[in-house]
């Protein structure tokens, strides 16, 4: 599955749209404690978090993951959402809580 895939399910809002939208998901990882993030982050994954900073596109960087999904209404920060455009990170956003959305995801990798 691609960003794009996920894009086009409706369910996430796009923050910001990342410079490969063809990128392929292979995984999912949920944490919002960014040392573990560090050192447990899945390359190739759609991190699901409700930390929204600059600090989250770094431990993105370290890690290679596709995209970062913030959960639970999560908003990223205007400093966070200015590295994310000027680097071409893909940003997604719901309502949905952490687990919901984790698992809608993982249920379209393995579709």
């Amino acid at each position: 599955m691609t960003i794009q895939n996920l894009i086009d399910t409706g369910r996430f809002e796009v923050v910001n749209a990342g410079d490969d939208l063809t990128r392929e998901i292979k995984d999912v990882f949920c944490c919002d404690l960014l040392s573990i993030c560090m050192s447990k982050g899945i390359e190739d994954a759609a991190w699901v978090t409700v930390m929204g900073n600059v600090n989250t596109l770094a431990v993105m960087t370290l890690t290679d993951m596709a995209c970062i999904v913030l959960a639970e209404g999560a908003r990223m920060d205007e400093v966070g959402l200015q590295k994310a455009q000027s680097e071409g990170f893909t940003v997604l956003r719901t309502e949905d809580p952490i687990y919901p959305s984790a698992r809608f995801i993982d249920d379209m990798i393995h579709a």
